[in-house]
């Protein structure tokens, strides 16, 4: 039995709350269970100096943990001076997840910035980012397609991800901090609406996994994405 006494499959509840910031062009409140993060996705008028004049624009993302989105209060990173290489590691991952299913030459030169700011942290909070960032950027396409910004196609796909692992020799799906604490086998999916795989992250913290558990986490994966991408499309009806 999982110690949130879901079923392996089960995903914990999850909601999109759109346009929760009076200023951000897009913004998504996503909840997975107790992890809680505040997506927001900001037009900027410029790019890039390596981009400038290739007529296409650009996705990028950053995230931070609030002081005491976990149980005790952690030390800002603006005030130690540097970010973390976790967190580094992170924002890019969500920068890359959101360009894969992003036309940039669409965009023309323009940068969007997605900020994932974590508000409560219970395990899984760079897959929720994830989640929420790509209706936190589709409220602000929509915003520019209102005002004639663009008038091609901006957005190719759904992008979702969700962590997995293996836990009590078991596989399961979305981990918890209580699991993610103690899983055997720790990994992360993202992938898009059609099902196409943008990148997967899999490690195995004790005993190496094999290519069956593999499979089985990835037909978990697949699933759960799916059930995202369904209330993603449910967020902007």
């Amino acid at each position: 039995m999982r110690p949130s006494k879901r079923a392996a499959d089960e995903l914990r509840a999850v909601t999109l709350e759109r346009s929760v910031s009076k200023h951000a062009e897009g913004s998504c409140l996503v909840k997975f269970g107790d992890t809680h993060v505040l997506c927001t996705a900001s037009l900027e008028e410029r790019i890039p100096p390596w981009l400038r004049g290739q007529g296409r624009g650009w996705v990028t993302a950053e995230y931070g943990m609030l002081p005491r989105a976990t149980g005790e209060r952690m030390r800002r990173e603006a005030s130690a001076g540097k970010q973390s290489g976790r967190t580094q590691e992170i924002q890019r991952l969500i920068g890359r997840s959101l360009r894969a299913v992003v036309d940039l030459p669409a965009l023309g030169e323009r940068q969007i910035s997605v900020d994932c700011d974590v508000i409560q942290a219970d395990g899984g909070t760079r897959t929720a980012a994830i989640t929420g960032a790509w209706v936190a950027l589709h409220d602000c396409i929509a915003w520019m397609r209102a005002r004639d910004m663009v008038t091609k196609p901006v957005l190719r796909d759904h992008v979702a991800a969700i962590s997995c692992g293996i836990h009590g020799g078991k596989a399961v799906l979305d981990l918890d901090y209580a699991e993610d604490s103690e899983a055997e086998t720790d990994a992360n999916f993202v992938m898009t609406g059609a099902g196409g795989i943008v990148e997967i992250q899999g490690t195995a913290e004790g005993t190496p996994f094999t290519e069956e558990e593999f499979g089985q986490l990835l037909g978990l994966a697949k699933a759960g994405i799916g059930q995202l991408v369904d209330l993603q499309k449910l967020a902007i009806l």
